[in-house]
């Protein structure tokens, strides 16, 4: 007889417990590198002579494995227990961290153990924190979909489908300095709205741009859109910004906007205007039937960053905008045209004025995205393979369970449209133009029909573009600029985060959801999505130099570089802040795809 999942608890807060505790395990496997077999799994902890004891109920080729019940156990192998997250997490987190503490000198010794000690700490923390957070997600949708409650807006509903987060995260749904009640109004987990607050500015300390004219764009500047957007009037020299009402009450309390509130060039004028919906990355918020959305910065710290604007960020999703108006992209759109880039066409900023070594932005920016007439079709790709415990299967199960005749060929034809239409249109556009994008799931959007199947795909945030170097100069003969606010990398560091970003968070997510929910196998799936990219290699090589590099190195390559988020959190790197070729910790693990060949000889 099949055990229960304990995922499925009927008890909100077992549900949470068990889920933290898989993504924990889904950290340690691939960040120590063991090899997963299904059946029971020990983890020994050489610094505490204890050890985790579990099974693995579903071993995953894409490493989206499940697993029993997790048990404590002393070193002579007594049962102690079970075990909560927060423990857990703080034996692994401790192992983790003082590894290879003995290579240090004594010199640096004490200072790496003070170090790791404090990032443990807060670890553990931040992990109670999305423990609670969890529980509650789970218990308010549960409740939710007994009493027939839905979400109208299908994007909408997708953005607010990830109920238990980051699955190879250890503090997922952590949201440092968000209180209970605020979550209520803030997370799309629960359904939250809230009007924006509003300031208004002299324009002496305002910077803005916007791309006015032609297809895509706006056909105002950003102050009068803003304007427009608010409901409010201002003088002619002054201008209009939102901000989120979380960081609209953190920043009177930075000097800098205390001094420009005082000086009057900076006026509060408060919650002003319609709710607006929370996006999946909680800062994009979304109006239903406006032609925007807005992306606004956010102090608060959701998982390894905080997520305010840089000043690079703000100006790269206008180059990229200006970009793809000026045709680069053309030949990708040409031959995909059910692949789009959502663009960011306009931003704004307060600034901190009379700087001698120029602007800089305060904590009140935001950037303009467009929301296209038909967005209610597209879906948010984490929404849609994210588990839902107690509620059935993840969105994408329920589309291909649905679907008249076999579940497993149904997955096979979703899994083969996907690749053509949302993935391999991401390596075209790298292979013609050097532009890598940072695709992963909450990234990605995937354009369905009426009958569930994949329409199209598309590509939104105007952070995440990286440029081949070797490909810097034909950018700059396009742009006639100096340079680009493209993070600009070596092609093998492009290729490195490609390689995690597009295939093992997107793509192999498709794979894992389908498997977990038991309607296809995921080697064949895993075939059929090698079959679609040796299908694209063609069509690639023509698409730019050396254009099916990369797809054909996932299809041959043995291992590939993956990040790994525990580590990465451990170490205290914000990836926003953090250089471009040390922005996350990186390995090399095991490519599934050739997992795939082997299951294939056999």
């Amino acid at each position: 007889m099949t055990p229960p999942d304990p995922l499925a608890s009927a008890d909100a807060a077992s549900a949470s417990a068990h889920a933290h505790l898989e993504a924990l395990l889904r950290c340690w496997l691939r960040e120590t590198g063991l090899e997963v077999t299904a059946g029971p799994l020990r983890i020994s902890l050489s610094r505490t002579g204890l050890a985790l004891n579990t099974e693995v109920v579903h071993r995953s080729p894409t490493d989206w494995h499940r697993f029993g019940p997790v048990r404590l156990l002393r070193a002579d192998g007594t049962d102690v227990g079970s075990v909560d997250p927060v423990l857990a997490v703080a034996l692994l987190a401790d192992e983790a961290a003082r590894a290879g503490w003995d290579d240090e000198s004594a010199a640096t010794a004490g200072a790496a153990a003070s170090a790791a000690a404090a990032e443990v700490a807060d670890l553990v923390g931040r992990t109670a924190e999305s423990l609670a957070r969890v529980t509650r997600y789970v218990d308010v949708r549960r409740r939710q979909d007994a009493a027939g409650e839905r979400e109208d807006d299908a994007f909408l509903a997708s953005e607010q489908a990830l109920l238990l987060g980051h699955l190879r995260h250890p503090a997922p749904k952590s949201r440092d300095g968000l209180s209970e009640s605020e979550d209520q109004r803030f997370a799309p987990e629960l359904r939250g709205g809230f009007a924006l607050h509003w300031f208004e500015a002299d324009a002496s300390v305002v910077s803005h741009d916007a791309a006015i004219d032609g297809p895509g764009m706006l056909g105002r500047d950003a102050p009068a859109l803003l304007a427009e957007l608010s409901g409010l009037s201002a003088a002619a020299d002054r201008v209009l910004l939102p901000a989120h009402p979380w960081q609209a009450r953190d920043l009177l309390h930075r000097p800098r906007i205390r001094a420009l509130l005082a000086s009057g060039a900076l006026r509060d004028r408060g919650v002003a205007g319609p709710d607006w919906r929370p996006t999946s990355s909680l800062r994009t918020v979304y109006l239903p039937g406006e032609t925007v959305m807005l992306k606004l910065s956010l102090g608060l710290r959701l998982t390894n960053s905080r997520r305010e604007f840089t000043r690079t960020e703000l100006l790269r999703g206008l180059e990229v905008q200006r970009l793809l108006a000026s045709g680069l992209a053309d030949s990708t759109f040409s031959a995909h045209p059910d692949f789009r880039v959502l663009r960011d066409p306009a931003w704004a900023a307060v600034d901190e004025p009379d700087r001698a070594e120029g602007p800089s932005i305060t904590g009140l920016e935001v950037a303009v995205r467009e929301s296209p007439a038909d967005i209610t079709e597209f879906r948010c790709l984490a929404g849609l393979v994210a588990p839902r415990p107690g509620l059935g299967r993840s969105m994408l199960g329920e589309i291909i369970a649905s679907t008249d005749g076999s579940n497993a060929a149904a997955a096979a034809e979703w899994t083969a449209d996907y690749v053509d239409r949302v993935l391999v249109p991401m390596l075209h556009l790298y292979a013609a133009t050097g532009i890598g994008l940072e695709g992963h799931q909450q990234n990605t959007l995937v354009r369905v029909d009426s009958h569930g199947r994949v329409a199209g795909g598309a590509f939104r945030d105007n952070q995440g573009y990286y440029l081949a170097a070797s490909r810097l100069p034909e950018l700059l003969s396009v742009s006639r600029a100096a340079a680009s606010t493209l993070a600009v990398v070596e092609d093998a560091i492009v290729d490195e985060r490609l390689s995690y970003y597009l295939l093992r968070n997107q793509a192999l997510a498709v794979v894992g959801a389908l498997g977990v929910d038991g309607l296809a196998d995921e080697r064949d799936l895993l075939g059929v999505l090698a079959d679609r990219l040796r299908a694209a290699l063609p069509g690639l090589a023509e698409a730019g130099p050396d254009g099916d590099r990369l797809a054909r190195r996932w299809l041959d390559a043995d291992t590939l570089p993956c990040k790994a988020n525990m580590l990465t959190r451990l170490k205290g790197i914000d990836e926003v802040l953090a250089p471009l070729d040390n922005q996350s910790v990186y390995l090399r693990a095991p490519n599934p795809l050739a997992e795939a060949r082997l299951g294939a000889s056999r």
